[in-house]
């Protein structure tokens, strides 16, 4: 009962998602395209904090030309800045090593 209510409740959303255009007169020749998505996204963390002290700094530029800027943004944010910050990571192992006769050999 409860997964098709849930199913239900998700195909309500997608219904209503499906719904949502884009008003033709928002978009300019000259809007932010992929390139500048790109930009966008990969300096997101800077333009986020400046965003929280000064008013007239946003993380997304309005109006762009849609689907090309979303998608320049997501690989901006996701392959080239925040999200492809994995840090270093090292792996430590230890060798164990037992000879015929039981006895332990320890190599570090």
């Amino acid at each position: 009962m409860i997964r098709l209510r849930n199913s239900a409740a998700l195909a309500a959303l997608m219904l209503l998602a499906a719904c949502a255009t884009q008003v033709s007169s928002g978009v300019s020749p000259q809007a932010p395209g992929f390139l500048l998505g790109l930009w966008h996204g990969f300096i997101f963390p800077v333009a986020w904090f400046l965003s929280l002290v000064m008013p007239d700094v946003a993380v997304y530029a309005v109006p762009n030309n849609g689907g090309w800027y979303d998608f320049g943004y997501f690989l901006g944010i996701v392959v080239f800045g925040v999200g492809a910050n994995r840090g270093r990571k090292v792996v430590y192992r230890d060798r164990v090593i037992r000879e015929p006769r039981g006895r332990v050999i320890d190599h570090e």
